[in-house]
């Protein structure tokens, strides 16, 4: 359990640092990009490593009903992804959600809760929520108001759901080759 809480914990570090000390963040210039690229591959390193030996109480597990909701919650997510990856002119999405990426991250967070009820579930996908819903205060509070992007045409928008329901795919058979069952 404690790779999986140290992974947590770097994986916060590393995404609040130029939020929370941007003086010292902007010392490492362009040398700090790969320093945090780094800390955030290892804190991800950990994370798979430390989940994947971790052990704790099972509250609740898979149920068809749960893995039918946590499918369709990805497909949301990922969805949100693509409204965020979206440059200049955003897909309708990202014309009313103004963090679209930590949206979709924390959509993916409470999905997989729903499937995994254990306590290595709780540190890992619970503390990346509390993590995203931070990282949205905290840039709320320092980028003030948001200005309402102009929004793409609808041809962008038709790639964007081709796209999602792609990675989907992709990421449930990635799933299914490391030994998870996505489809229930």
């Amino acid at each position: 359990m404690t790779l999986l809480v140290l992974g947590v914990a770097l994986w916060w570090a590393a995404h609040l640092f130029k939020r929370v000390v941007p003086a010292r963040r902007a010392v490492l210039g362009a040398k700090g990009s790969p320093i945090v690229a780094l800390a955030i591959l290892v804190s991800v390193v950990l994370m798979v490593l430390g989940y994947r030996m971790a052990e704790g109480t099972v509250y609740w597990g898979r149920t068809p009903m749960w893995v039918g909701i946590n499918n369709l919650l990805m497909v949301v997510a990922f969805y949100f992804y693509a409204a965020s990856a979206a440059q200049g002119q955003k897909i309708w999405l990202g014309t009313k959600v103004r963090h679209p990426q930590l949206t979709g991250f924390s959509i993916w967070a409470i999905a997989h809760l729903l499937v995994n009820g254990d306590t290595p579930s709780f540190i890992l996908f619970g503390g990346l929520l509390v993590w995203a819903a931070v990282e949205v205060i905290v840039i709320n509070a320092q980028e003030g108001p948001w200005d309402t992007p102009e929004r793409a045409p609808a041809a962008k928008e038709v790639v964007s759901i081709i796209i999602t329901l792609g990675v989907v795919c992709v990421v449930m058979f990635v799933h299914y080759l490391l030994g998870v069952t996505p489809w229930g």
